[in-house]
């Protein structure tokens, strides 16, 4: 029994949860320093939204992906999905029925918060869609945008709408967003490089399978160093310096990374790539965040 909870959590793939919290919060911080007030109860059910359809998406993605995991040979602790199914430490069903109660718990409190009914809604579809039929966005070269859309532009305005209805201060947010998103985008093109041979394989057409590995390098460059250009025109657009300043200190980790990108030639690399991507994006939202904030207080 304790192997099974120990399977169904880890299929949820918890970590990547963090990003959900980051994001959300950052958009609250931002109206609250545009002069409104938090409500708790709306902040804690909102979360609540999003944590169902962040989980909904996990459970679903290995569900509808378990072929192209399969035939992955080279998975790290970033891509490659969680390892439960193909390890067959559950039945496939079971990531089904996990991802559907998520959905019916989302839709559930999209009628709760029905004042942002339309951003919850397009949550919800644009998760949905990210891998399961018909749409399967991360197999048509379009899944890498819907992520980001989501997660770092989605999920922060849905913080921040919920505290913010009259939108005082959505300048400020979504210069405050922006690096986020790119780099998200640009996280997700570096997961996907060690997933390109069985994603391939199994006719899944993911942005590196589209372009190429050495075309796709080159726009994680370009999004990842547009991040950091971004910052001085978000400080001309209102967001407090002190968060500009703490998200300026991961440059020198990006030019690094951006310096040894051919890396990803390397199969030893893939994990290191993979790591520094997802420590970029998470890393550069909670300094935003932790700006915000202190600023705001």
């Amino acid at each position: 029994m304790w192997k099974t909870v120990v399977a169904f959590a880890k299929l949820g793939r918890p970590l990547f949860l963090t990003g959900g919290f980051v994001n959300y919060a950052l958009g609250v911080a931002v109206a609250r320093l545009s002069g409104h007030a938090i409500d708790l109860r709306r902040y804690v059910l909102g979360q609540a939204a999003v944590t169902a359809f962040q989980l909904m998406t996990h459970y679903a993605n290995d569900y509808f992906d378990l072929e192209a995991d399969r035939a992955n040979t080279t998975p790290t602790r970033w891509s490659g999905g969680s390892r439960v199914l193909p390890g067959g430490e559950l039945p496939r069903v079971a990531a089904l029925i996990a991802a559907l109660v998520l959905a019916a718990i989302g839709l559930l409190l999209i009628a709760v918060l029905r004042e942002e009914m339309f951003v919850l809604v397009a949550m919800a579809v644009l998760a949905w869609a990210y891998s399961a039929p018909p749409l399967r966005l991360c197999a048509s070269g379009l899944g890498e945008l819907d992520t980001a859309v989501v997660v770092t532009g989605l999920v922060p305005w849905l913080g921040f709408a919920l505290q913010a209805p009259d939108l005082r201060g959505a300048t400020v947010l979504l210069a405050a967003i922006a690096p986020a998103v790119l780099l998200q985008f640009a996280m997700l093109l570096a997961i996907e490089f060690p997933d390109a041979a069985g994603d391939a394989a199994t006719g899944k057409r993911t942005l590196v399978v589209r372009l190429g590995a050495s075309t796709a390098a080159k726009l994680y460059a370009a999004c990842t160093a547009a991040a950091y250009l971004w910052l001085p025109i978000a400080w001309r657009l209102g967001v407090p310096a002190i968060a500009v300043l703490l998200a300026a200190l991961a440059f020198p980790i990006a030019v690094w990374r951006i310096a040894r990108i051919a890396d990803h030639r390397d199969r030893a690399a893939h994990e290191r790539i993979a790591f520094f991507a997802v420590a970029q994006v998470v890393g550069v939202a909670a300094a935003m965040l932790a700006g915000v904030a202190i600023t705001a207080m």
